[in-house]
């Protein structure tokens, strides 16, 4: 968040239009390292837990042990949400979860394991990709922004403003 950006003693800044988040959300997905995955068991306890990923340009990649709630929970409900940023910098995402196991595509593998800074390949214990693909994604910074929050819907990325 640049210091334009930051709220002053007059209030937040002012509202950013829809092409303005759509910007920012790719810089943030193509820049973060880490981000927060949501997911709930079956019999409805919350959880969660923050993970590094890989932005491919169309999907997120992230890596979790087989056997973790997070792994469970996610091929269970074939369903993610996840958050990246501060509470003032939001940015969420939603969409079906695919997973892939080590091994299934090097390529992709060996691109999460320098954006993430380790590489499950080489782990003992034996991990997972899970690919997220968004359907709909959020992103705001004040209540300003609230309204025009949405800057994907239905896996397709809104360009007009007021939509």
């Amino acid at each position: 968040m640049s210091a334009s950006d930051q709220p002053s003693e007059a209030g937040p800044a002012p509202a950013r239009s829809r092409s303005q988040r759509t910007i920012d959300t790719l810089e943030r997905l193509r820049t973060d390292v880490d981000l927060w995955v949501a997911s709930a068991s079956e019999d409805g306890h919350a959880y969660l837990v923050p993970l590094s990923y890989l932005w491919d340009g169309s999907a997120l990649l992230i890596a979790t042990p087989r056997a973790s709630r997070t792994a469970r929970n996610l091929t269970r409900t074939g369903w993610a949400r996840v958050a990246l940023g501060v509470t003032r910098d939001v940015v969420i995402v939603e969409g079906p979860v695919d997973v892939i196991p080590i091994g299934a595509d090097p390529e992709r593998e060996e691109a999460h394991a320098l954006a993430a800074g380790f590489d499950p390949r080489t782990l003992a214990e034996e991990y997972v990709y899970l690919r997220i693909t968004p359907h709909e994604i959020q992103a705001w910074r004040e209540a300003n922004e609230l309204a025009g929050r949405h800057v994907m819907r239905g896996g397709a990325w809104l360009e007009r403003d007021g939509l």
